[in-house]
């Protein structure tokens, strides 16, 4: 996909997944948000940038950590995640945060000018991931970190023939490289060739349940990477879509429920 395309739809598509990601999908996500606070280790009065917030959630972390003295700038492509970041600031009365709609391909911000980066399960949309990941060097200051994580080896992933299902209804790739920075040492190797110093990569196995099959189907087609094409599929579509995605998950059933394994990545790295 032409890479202007790529984020026209990778925006307008986290601008129709918000409400369900955040409902759905979010809460099972957390974790991801923890680790790489705690690897990031954010201290009071640090100027802190989250890229690819999604709904703040490492945002609202990071800014309690470096307290009234320190900001963090909550950036993402889709004006409607960093609308209902704004909103959640608002709401819960946190006063040392900013929010921007931003490419992460293309921050504009001056060079040095954070001491800390961090990027949670975003790096796996950019139409260039690589030149992301620069950019976090670049407005890092001298001795900055950075931390990060993405969705692991799409054979570890097994809610992961959503793309091929989907792709199936449309004309080009959903999501063609989703799975790139997954694979053993590419992660890390990435940050590496960025210029980053004394990086760190760790796995991470979860298993994600969802409760009904309702719920895990809202949460991967109207609140996941497939939602802009998924917004657009006719009801007899969608039907079709969700049968076959249930039998790929059919091995993950209990019951009601499905667990759903996957793994993610994680690195930690400095300027």
């Amino acid at each position: 996909m032409e890479p202007k395309l790529h984020r026209r739809v990778q925006r307008y598509g986290w601008d129709k997944a918000v409400q369900d990601y955040d409902e759905l999908f979010l809460p099972l996500l957390r974790g991801c948000s923890d680790r790489v606070i705690e690897a990031l280790n954010p201290q009071p009065g640090e100027r802190i940038l989250d890229v690819a917030t999604g709904t703040g959630v490492a945002a609202f972390m990071a800014a309690e950590c470096v307290g009234s003295d320190g900001v963090v700038v909550a950036t993402d492509l889709s004006e409607k995640m960093v609308q209902r970041t704004a909103k959640y600031a608002r709401e819960q009365g946190v006063a040392n945060m900013s929010f921007e709609r931003m490419d992460a391909e293309e921050l504009s911000f001056e060079d040095g000018s954070f001491d800390s980066v961090m990027c949670v399960l975003g790096l796996m949309y950019p139409a260039d991931p690589q030149r992301a990941i620069e950019e976090m060097l670049r407005v890092l200051r001298f001795g900055g970190r950075a931390a990060a994580c993405v969705w692991g080896r799409r054979e570890r992933c097994g809610w992961a023939e959503i793309f091929p299902i989907t792709d199936a209804q449309v004309e080009s790739d959903v999501c063609p490289m989703f799975f790139q920075l997954g694979l053993p040492n590419a992660l890390g190797y990435a940050f590496e060739r960025a210029g980053f110093r004394d990086i760190r990569e760790q796995l991470m196995d979860v298993t994600l349940t969802w409760s009904h099959a309702e719920e895990m189907l809202g949460a991967f087609f109207a609140g996941g990477p497939v939602a802009l094409a998924y917004s657009k599929f006719t009801p007899e579509v969608r039907e079709r879509v969700h049968a076959e995605f249930l039998a790929s998950v059919a091995e993950f059933r209990r019951g009601d429920a499905f667990d759903i394994p996957g793994e993610f990545v994680f690195v930690v790295a400095r300027k």
